[in-house]
């Protein structure tokens, strides 16, 4: 599994609550129909005062090539417009890693 893990920022002009609405409301409707996108979670700080991101994005693909295909794609193109609005998406680091699950209880 491939997943890509974002820390992201959000833009000046934005709140910590206004920007986690806008993510996880109307950005995440249309993120969700990115093609062969398999997971998508989204995470913000329990206290985002003192924390360094406003957000932890995780997109998980089957592999490299789905994940390519997906951002090649023209919802991408939308996706990624619309995230520029409210995440500044030059700030955060971003990390394309292979997982592996060492634990999950929610299996048993």
């Amino acid at each position: 599994m491939t997943k890509i893990v974002d820390l992201l920022v959000r833009r000046d002009g934005y709140t910590h609550e206004e920007f986690a609405d806008r993510w996880q409301g109307d950005h995440s409707e249309l993120a969700k129909d990115l093609p062969g996108l398999q997971r998508y979670v989204t995470s913000v700080p329990t206290d985002p005062e003192r924390a360094a991101y406003d957000g932890v994005l995780e997109l998980y693909f089957e592999d490299m090539d789905a994940l390519s295909d997906a951002f090649d794609s023209d919802l991408a193109e939308t996706v990624q417009a619309d995230a520029a609005e409210f995440i500044d998406l030059e700030s955060g680091p971003r990390l394309i890693v292979e997982e592996t699950v060492q634990l999950d209880e929610r299996d048993d």
